[in-house]
């Protein structure tokens, strides 16, 4: 291992590690296990085939936050001042 090799490498180690440790955790596929359906109306998570429970879970947890948060009405409210805005962009231009 290349921090192993020296002193300097060690102590290198121990003053990265929290961070590292810290940055594994947020890369860990289990935690962003789901896709995110779109175009649906309601909430829809698709959990990998092969997750196992912990991954299972927060594919729930996100379809729990999209519940609450109301994901789906700002969804909505977006896409209809997008369509608002583009009937004021046609009809300023016709004129």
């Amino acid at each position: 291992m290349a921090v192993s090799g020296s002193l300097t490498g060690r102590l290198a180690y121990l003053l990265a590690r929290p961070g590292l440790d810290r940055l594994r955790e947020w890369l860990d596929p289990r935690r962003y296990n789901g896709a995110v359906m779109l175009g649906l109306n309601g909430v829809v998570v698709k959990s990998h085939g092969g997750a196992d429970s912990q991954g299972f879970a927060h594919a729930v947890d996100v379809a729990m936050d999209m519940v609450v948060h109301r994901f789906n009405d700002h969804i909505r409210e977006g896409l209809g001042k997008i369509a608002t805005l583009a009937l004021q962009s046609k009809a300023a231009a016709a004129k």
